[in-house]
């Protein structure tokens, strides 16, 4: 049990339904590759970083998904997490071209190669989901 009488699984079940409305199976996906290794990262990530931190009311899931991406494209190496957060972003309502443009933005604050790599990541994104070529706005 936890402040307010939350228990672990009420923090659970709020952010499995967060999980599931922005990362649809991506995110399930993610959860279910940690199952036989890391049980408790998996119910980390669903309870704490969605039950807690996506389910605050200070920023939009599209503003929370611009700052994701900005972060993951500026860490570099996160290749699979951009992959799952891209189709979040375009879940939560961002065009393919609002993406690209967030990382055109990124690559004067982190450098073009880790821009390169997740313009790579969204083509591949984009492509799946039948959204190649983007066109400018």
């Amino acid at each position: 049990m936890v402040a307010n009488n939350v228990t672990r699984e009420d923090r659970f079940a709020a952010g499995k339904e967060i999980l599931d409305a922005i990362d649809g199976k991506a995110g399930q996906a993610v959860i279910d590759s940690l199952a036989d290794i890391s049980p408790e990262l998996g119910h980390q990530i669903v309870a704490w970083g969605f039950g807690e931190i996506y389910a605050r009311d200070e920023l939009r899931p599209v503003q929370r998904q611009l700052v994701t991406l900005g972060m993951l494209t500026a860490l570099g190496g996160c290749e699979a997490q951009l992959e799952v957060h891209i189709g979040a972003s375009l879940n939560v309502g961002l065009s393919a071209q609002e993406i690209t443009e967030a990382l055109l933005h990124a690559s004067v604050y982190c450098g073009f190669p880790k821009a390169l790599n997740a313009v790579a990541v969204a083509r591949k994104v984009f492509t799946e989901r039948g959204l190649m070529p983007v066109q400018p706005t």
